[in-house]
């Protein structure tokens, strides 16, 4: 992708605030305004979509396996499983 030159102009303290930002991550004032635009303008959300759209894909067969499962009743709390109940009707 081409680049293109950018001037801006922000007060002090947003100034700083971005290198340390920048330096805390690991990567230049540029590269992190870049990321902060891709993040606003949804492409990073996009590239989360699109790779858990592979990914369930991927894994389609393992998820409708899960999808034909009968779920296991939920009984209320406090309410004694069948476990519970066979010792008390021993005792």
């Amino acid at each position: 992708m081409a680049k293109t030159q950018l001037n801006v102009r922000v007060d002090e303290d947003t100034a700083r605030a971005a290198r340390e930002r920048a330096v805390a991550r690991g990567m230049s004032v540029n590269r992190y305004i870049e990321e902060l635009v891709r993040q606003d303008t949804g492409e990073a959300g996009h590239t989360f979509v699109e790779a858990a759209a592979d990914f369930m894909k991927q894994y389609e067969s393992v998820f409708a396996g899960e999808q034909t499962r009968t779920p296991a009743p939920v009984r209320p709390s406090g309410e004694p499983g069948a476990a519970a109940r066979a010792r008390e009707e021993r005792r």
